[in-house]
């Protein structure tokens, strides 16, 4: 750090608009210090050598060395949280081997407008500062799992349910490495991200898992084997078709206090209600308490209560809150986590 009292920051950005536009966001926070700007990822690398910012806030996609060449060389010289920005339109999964490299986090571009607006105040980039600047470096490596389990028929619990947030994409790619490919439970995830990001991030951990993995969809029943990801347009419930039993996927416009779309509070409340004592409740890395309320109404159904330890976590956020709370006594390693979850069941 320049200043004790200040973070700094390196802007990598090969449009001149975007980078004033980025500076202006900055500058309207005392405790956050624009450093220097670059206009391409090696430079960026170069800059970085140079000025040793707290923080780097990058361009994904730009001429002449991008977001994960950026990614790649800072974590190996000298880790420092990156923050990638990336268009939606532009989005074709680079994004997210950026993350699984090291990156901090991502965010959707600011538009033009923003500036001076009530849209600045919105725009969460000084707070993503403020996180990545507090946040741990976190490369955890596990091989993947490849062998079966002997369930011999049956589980001890019927569904696993998964939140997290800052550092979940990592987080989550590296937990279902360690699950067995004939798990006979779903897993149902509430992830923090942009919901036109969410169906690329369910593609790649398709590929990743030997378990299918999909965006849940109104209406369709929960399997078995099958691993579903809350989109990101509305908040994501369950509810028991009164006729069939099943599970069925549902969405509802019911705001909540920590976060919307998807809510792991909405989640976990209404997956509580339906399996009772025989499911799995996880709280991933994350900034805030999302996920608190909920693993609360798990842990009084008795349901099995887990949440990520701080070593491992790249916020140590959402994880705290629920230990802190009582919701959990049960704090485990990222690459302890698929054991312990099979061990249970």
């Amino acid at each position: 750090m320049t200043n004790a009292k200040t973070i700094s920051t390196l802007i990598v950005e090969d449009s001149a608009l975007m980078r004033i536009l980025l500076s202006d966001i900055l500058k309207s926070d005392p405790s956050i210090e624009l450093v220097g700007t670059a206009k391409n990822g090696k430079e960026g690398v170069e800059k970085a050598r140079l000025l040793e910012p707290d923080v780097i806030i990058s361009d994904m996609i730009m001429p002449d060395y991008d977001g994960v060449y950026l990614v790649e060389k800072v974590m190996k010289e000298s880790p420092t949280p990156v923050i990638l920005l990336s268009s939606l339109e532009k989005n074709d999964g680079l994004v997210f081997d950026a993350l699984q490299k090291g990156a901090f986090d991502f965010l959707d571009k600011p538009k033009d407008d923003i500036t001076n607006s009530i849209k600045a105040k919105n725009y969460p980039l000084t707070k993503l500062v403020k996180a990545a600047a507090e946040s741990k470096i976190k490369k955890i490596k596990v091989k993947k799992n490849n062998h079966s389990h002997a369930f011999n028929g049956s589980a001890a619990y019927s569904a696993i349910v998964i939140g997290a947030s800052t550092g979940g994409p990592g987080a989550i790619e590296t937990l279902l490495k360690q699950l067995p490919n004939n798990l006979i439970l779903p897993v149902i995830i509430a992830q923090h991200m942009p919901d036109s990001f969410i169906t690329s991030f369910a593609k790649r951990l398709d590929a990743l898992s030997d378990l299918h993995v999909k965006v849940a969809e109104s209406g369709e029943e929960i399997k078995s084997g099958y691993i579903y990801i809350a989109p990101g347009h509305a908040n994501m419930r369950l509810r028991k078709n009164p006729h069939s039993g099943a599970v069925i996927v549902n969405f509802t416009d019911k705001v909540y206090t920590e976060f919307n779309n998807p809510s792991i509070d909405c989640l976990l409340e209404s997956a509580s209600e339906i399996y009772g004592n025989k499911m799995i409740g996880l709280i991933l890395t994350g900034m805030g308490r999302d996920g608190t309320e909920g693993l609360k109404k798990v842990k009084a159904k008795g349901g099995i209560t887990i949440a990520q330890d701080e070593d491992t976590s790249v916020v140590y956020g959402m994880p705290k809150s629920a230990f802190d709370s009582g919701a959990t006594d049960r704090l485990v390693p990222l690459n302890q986590l698929g054991g312990y979850i099979v061990s249970c069941l």
